[in-house]
């Protein structure tokens, strides 16, 4: 793409103003996804009966929609950013509280609403949408003290949490919560309220550990994993040792076959077992760049709330990524989260572009007396 820097529409203005680093990277972030769904996918669509690239069509409808939706939100001002997010919001919280009504069950969770084309999962929509709303509650509050942001913020939270854990979806839950409570603590939290947070969090993972069988077993599981039912994660640690350094090369993994999450929740085992570990390490920096890089453009930002919406929506990309590839590692209990852009699954990407369209357009440089 080629713009004179004196032209002044509204696609070279863009081109000129957003982070191209991090819109190569998230490029290349989507195009793994579409090479490790031709690797993982295929086995298990026709271990379980389907044609074998039923996935790997499905991503591919998928994924021109997610650039879409990424290229057209990192347009916007971030007035209109916030517009998106508080629609957004309203919509994925209904459909949230549908899901405990009419909702597709599947393991014991009901997180999904089978719709005639697809089936959609509103959490995926609900994570972005709500950290850019928390920011700007949290800012109204600081620029104008007698708005009631905080205690709208901490409403809204506890009605989602409350929703999440009746799904149930922890993952999700604790993922809200800790990207909420940053972006709290960045606009002026009190140090004995972080306190007092850290100890409402460690008396509620002991709560669900004593109250949630699922809870249980999934910990129970972590630290006892030759005397549970690991076989996905010790699995996932065995394709990681045989591809090694190199990898097995792409399609002659074998992890694959076995394992039943193996295009979603575990792809970055078939990554290691098919492409080794210098290339999983590569998907690693590629996920960090994303988020320093983010980080980076936020250093001289005086904006609140593009301080503190931004810093939500990369925290919850980083914090995603390295709780998928914690767990396909065995360094946290396991937990269904996706991998960001890699792992199949129609709402999570869509749900990501929507997401890293709005931190590019908040990110973007403005000019003075530009659109807020």
């Amino acid at each position: 793409m080629k713009f004179a820097r004196v032209d002044r529409s509204p696609i070279a203005l863009w081109w000129w103003t957003v982070d191209r680093w991090s819109l190569f990277a998230l490029a290349v972030l989507m195009a793994l996804g579409v090479l490790l769904s031709l690797a993982a996918s295929p086995a298990v669509a026709l271990r379980i009966g389907f044609p074998a690239f039923y996935f790997v069509r499905r991503q591919l409808e998928v994924l021109p929609l997610s650039a879409a939706a990424m290229f057209v939100v990192s347009l916007q001002t971030p007035r209109m950013v916030r517009r998106i997010a508080v629609i957004g919001f309203a919509l994925s919280l209904l459909l949230l509280a549908l899901t405990l009504v009419i909702g597709l069950e599947v393991k014991g969770a009901r997180r999904w609403i089978d719709l005639p084309y697809f089936t959609l999962q509103p959490s995926e929509f609900f994570k972005p949408t709500f950290a850019v709303l928390a920011a700007w509650l949290f800012a109204e509050q600081k620029l104008h003290p007698k708005f009631p942001g905080n205690i709208i913020a901490v409403l809204l939270l506890v009605v989602s949490v409350a929703i999440l854990l009746r799904q149930p979806d922890f993952g999700t839950a604790v993922l809200v919560a800790v990207v909420w409570f940053a972006q709290f603590f960045l606009a002026g939290l009190g140090w004995y309220w972080v306190a007092a947070g850290a100890l409402v969090g460690v008396l509620g993972l002991v709560g669900a550990y004593d109250w949630s069988p699922h809870v249980r077993v999934r910990i129970n599981e972590f630290l006892h994993p030759t005397a549970a039912d690991s076989y996905q994660v010790n699995q996932s640690i065995a394709a990681f040792i045989h591809g090694g350094l190199w990898g097995q090369g792409p399609g002659e993994g074998t992890v694959k076959y076995f394992l039943p999450d193996a295009h979603a929740d575990f792809v970055f085992a078939v990554a290691g077992e098919e492409l080794g570990l210098i290339a999983c390490l590569l998907i690693v920096a590629l996920f960090a760049f994303v988020v320093l890089r983010g980080l980076s453009r936020l250093v001289q930002e005086s904006n609140l709330f593009i301080l503190l919406a931004a810093t939500g929506l990369l925290a919850e990309f980083g914090l995603q990524a390295t709780i998928n590839m914690a767990t396909t590692l065995r360094l946290i209990p396991a937990k269904g989260m996706t991998l960001p852009f890699l792992s199949y699954g129609g709402s999570s990407l869509l749900a990501m572009g929507l997401g890293m369209g709005m931190l590019l357009a908040l990110t973007r440089r403005r000019l003075a007396g530009g659109p807020l």
